[in-house]
């Protein structure tokens, strides 16, 4: 959607296709962080943004059994925005729709799954949309973790692996409830809580293919470890009656080896599978789009383009997943294979004591590796 509208605001004519019939998919990235609060503020449309109901982060806690620490601060960033802001994706997926209709290059079709490619020679000239054939000179891939377009394009896929898996749930909130979003460490439990206002969206971390064993458990056991990690819920736990409330996310870190081919380009998830540490994944998605943006504004769809595109892209998307792989071997598996008291890794009390240094961490979240800006060209 993010590609859809600066193409189009470039005057390129773009169709941007959306497989559902609405954005009401649960369970999404929700961060909207300060690198791509800046890229809407580039573009005229932070304020207009800032209006539609959300929540705003300046710090990052994390809990270790009965010890909260602080271990990311925003509120120094040289960005407009020193905070992250928490708002539903459907709300900003129909935001990005709606500034994207202002311009007449700007088109979106609900209901509008692409079920293949069209291939002339090397050259990808379209796609399909059930019996439909759509040509296009270029063709972006922003289809997700599960992309069918790198899948019929071939795309040679570098699984890099990671050792968990999450459970996602929600539960109702309460007057008294903690007010922050924050991630709870316990021996042999992690989980993350996101305030959304009328209920908690939450994650429970499990090891790699561990779905099958927490299931076969059983709910009431589910229910007691959530009491255990969360007293203050009482008897809201019972809210959680099926385990079709229980929603598995299967966490993969991958990385194509070439993001294209002649008339195609790969950007988001679709280039680069994110782990959720760190709530990174949607902002480096739209950081893709954003250098797609300027790279293709003036129609220049060769795959000398295209190289680029990925030559800068790249190297960022791959650190970001160095770090993810990192904090989940160091930090997560390790707290899921503990059985005894948690020992709070050393780093995390150095950042909850240096309020200095909590600024580093703050800048990899909040800005990524690389931030992306619009070319001066096209900021309004």
């Amino acid at each position: 959607m993010m590609a859809g509208l600066l193409l189009a605001r470039a005057g390129v004519e773009t169709l941007v296709l959306e497989k559902h019939a609405d954005f009401l998919r649960d369970f999404r990235g929700d961060t909207l962080h300060p690198s791509t609060l800046e890229v809407l503020g580039e573009l005229g449309l932070l304020e207009a943004l800032l209006e539609l109901p959300h929540d705003r982060v300046a710090e990052i806690v994390a809990q270790f059994g009965d010890t909260a620490l602080k271990i990311a601060d925003f509120r120094h960033l040289p960005t407009r925005c020193r905070f992250i802001a928490m708002m539903p994706q459907w709300d900003f997926l129909n935001f990005l729709a709606k500034q994207g209709a202002r311009y007449p290059a700007f088109r979106l079709r609900m209901n509008a799954e692409v079920t293949d490619l069209l291939v002339d020679g090397e050259r990808i000239s379209g796609v399909k949309v059930g019996n439909e054939e759509i040509a296009a000179e270029l063709v972006i891939g922003a289809d997700g973790r599960h992309s069918t377009v790198r899948e019929r394009a071939g795309l040679q896929v570098e699984n890099r692996g990671a050792p968990i898996d999450v459970l996602w749930f929600r539960l109702s909130r309460a007057p008294g409830d903690p007010e922050n979003s924050m991630g709870r460490f316990d021996p042999g439990a992690a989980l993350v809580l996101i305030n959304r206002r009328e209920y908690w969206q939450m994650g429970y971390v499990i090891p790699k293919g561990a779905a099958d064993e927490v299931r076969a458990a059983g709910l009431p056991a589910f229910r007691a470890m959530l009491a255990r990690l969360l007293p203050w819920m009482g008897a809201r736990l019972a809210e959680l009656a099926d385990w079709e409330q229980v929603k598995l996310l299967t966490v993969q870190i991958d990385c194509l080896r070439r993001w294209w081919r002649p008339g195609l380009l790969c950007i988001g998830d679709a280039a680069h599978a994110m782990s959720p540490v760190g709530g990174v994944g949607i902002n480096i998605a739209i950081q893709d789009a954003v250098a797609a943006g300027n790279y293709l504004a003036k129609g220049d769809f060769s795959p000398a383009n295209l190289a680029r595109i990925q030559r800068r892209r790249r190297w960022p998307a791959r650190l970001t997943q160095r770090l993810q792989i990192a904090a989940q071997d160091r930090i997560i598996a390790r707290v899921l294979n503990s059985r005894a008291t948690l020992k709070t890794p050393l780093f995390f009390r150095l950042l909850s004591r240096f309020a200095w240094l909590r600024r580093l961490p703050g800048r990899l979240i909040g800005m990524g590796v690389r931030p992306e800006h619009i070319a001066a060209s096209q900021q309004e």
